[in-house]
């Protein structure tokens, strides 16, 4: 198998310009994220993953943010409109574990029928009443072990219905009083506290096949944004003991400071496998990709054997998977 390219890249459009599918052959991109901007119909998007893969030669995953809520790039009318997850979970009340199971077995089979093998979710950053607006009813809950079983039945939902997990945003976010998309957050909690709580899911879930990287400062630990940390990654890959395919948060998020291809290879130099660049021009792309450059040894593995968790999905009845969701949420509707 050819060396992937280190990056996880996106187009501008419905469909691919001969000048992207130009870049995406030359710099083999790892995978492909979409957003709003690129979905329209089912079949469109069905046609644009084809595009992608076609522009790199094999079955390379796509995937996207459909947590549900406020983040949710699929919507209706061909798409169901969810709850966020935290507003969700409360309604489920003790049947907030299955009923994670079922939303996100769902959303796999959407994901699947439309050409998309992967969601970045779950999301077990644990809230507190800091919580930033921007994360807080996206999270689980807000004790660790309520958020790593809700994590645990998410992640299961989507690898039964074929699609791969991005866990995120590792090794946790939920601390957070600032918005990452504009400004950097700075966490000053003690690393006992983060050990216990906010490092703690993504230990019991460290067996997923990749995850996402936070876009914070944690004080006591380092003065470097967790994601161009070296310290941190040793945190992530030894005390909480992830070994999946690791991906940045998106490198162009305001969180960060500098040009995007010092900001690609200092991540790549603190032990990211791979860069998410989510927005640019067709310029910033290419800069990020000649960047980042090709997978490592070890990234390189990590990456097959992330592919290697995507499955054939198994068979379901989705009708009967509905009417069981509705009757976990007591009859109310799935989405505000």
């Amino acid at each position: 198998m050819n060396r992937f390219g280190a990056t996880i890249l996106n187009g501008d459009g419905l469909r691919l310009t001969a000048d992207e599918v130009a870049l995406f052959r030359d710099v083999s991109p790892f995978g492909f994220i979409l957003f709003a901007r690129n979905i329209d119909t089912p079949d469109q998007v069905r046609m644009l993953c084809d595009d992608y893969r076609e522009a790199v030669g094999w079955e390379c995953p796509i995937t996207i943010d459909q947590e549900g809520g406020r983040v949710q790039r699929l919507r209706s009318p061909a798409w169901r409109e969810w709850l966020p997850p935290l507003d969700f979970i409360t309604a489920a009340g003790e049947n907030a574990q299955r009923a994670m199971y079922l939303r996100h077995r769902i959303i796999a089979h959407e994901l699947r029928y439309i050409g998309i093998d992967s969601n970045c979710a779950p999301m077990v950053d644990v809230a507190n009443t800091d919580t930033h607006s921007f994360l807080r009813n996206r999270c689980y809950g807000t004790d660790a072990l309520t958020v790593s079983a809700m994590g645990r039945a998410a992640a299961d939902g989507l690898l039964d219905g074929g699609v791969l997990p991005v866990v995120k945003h590792i090794p946790g976010h939920g601390r957070a009083t600032a918005d990452s998309h504009f400004d950097l957050p700075k966490v000053d909690a003690p690393r006992d506290s983060l050990d216990t709580q906010d490092f703690a899911p993504f230990k019991t879930l460290n067996d997923l096949p990749m995850g996402m990287t936070a876009h914070l400062v944690y004080s006591e630990i380092d003065e470097a944004p967790a994601t161009l940390s070296k310290t941190v990654m040793d945190i992530i890959r030894i005390d909480i003991g992830f070994d999946g395919l690791l991906m940045t948060d998106d490198i162009s998020m305001k969180a960060l400071s500098g040009d995007l291809g010092t900001l690609s290879r200092a991540s790549i130099e603190a032990g990211c496998d791979v860069i998410l660049h989510c927005n640019g021009t067709l310029s910033e792309r290419t800069q990020v990709a000649q960047a980042a450059g090709e997978m490592t040894d070890i990234a390189q593995k990590r990456a097959i054997r992330a592919v290697k968790m995507r499955k054939t999905p198994d068979l379901i009845d989705i009708a009967t998977l509905d009417a069981e969701l509705e009757t976990l949420l007591g009859g109310g509707a799935l989405a505000q």
